[in-house]
């Protein structure tokens, strides 16, 4: 089974990409939710590089259960779409990882305008997205096989990623 991260800062598409993967057939999984990831206490926030979420927590991945996931051979291509603090112990188990990326203005509109998901609403949550675009996206950016810009339709980000299978 071919294993694919989709992975990019909140409001680069990721979810609306995977539920278009999934309504395409493709085994799809979000792995922002409460089955996948969980809230953590952050022991030092004020010290980490990145600060939280919310207050001292953290949406990480449960890894017990990102290890099942990435175990489970029942369909040809997984793809797997998220971003965590601690995901990047996962990416040795990935067949490919791509970034999805666009531009801040794009971000902070689809933040602003998105109804499946209330992050990104408040001025603060919009703050803290784009200073993670400076520090966290190079990051990503490097460990990833592929980059792709989500500024473009969905069918066009679509098309570009199920190329690169």
């Amino acid at each position: 089974m071919k294993r694919i991260l989709l992975t990019g800062m909140s409001g680069t598409g990721k979810s609306t990409l995977i539920r278009a993967l999934a309504a395409r057939g493709y085994k799809a999984v979000d792995a922002d939710c409460d089955e996948l990831s969980q809230w953590i206490e952050v022991k030092d926030p004020m010290g980490a590089e990145v600060t939280p979420v919310d207050g001292n927590r953290d949406w990480v991945w449960r890894e017990e259960r990102m290890h099942h996931l990435l175990s489970t051979e029942d369909a040809e291509v997984l793809f797997v779409s998220g971003c965590a603090e601690n995901m990047p112990q996962f990416f040795p188990r990935f067949d490919l990882i791509v970034l999805l990326s666009a531009p801040a203005s794009i971000i902070v509109e689809r933040l602003r305008s998105r109804t499946t998901n209330q992050y990104g609403k408040q001025p603060g949550e919009v703050a803290r997205v784009l200073r993670l675009v400076e520090s966290v996206e190079p990051r990503l950016r490097r460990a990833a096989d592929y980059e792709i810009d989500t500024s473009l339709p969905l069918e066009q980000v679509m098309a570009a990623l199920l190329r690169l299978l």
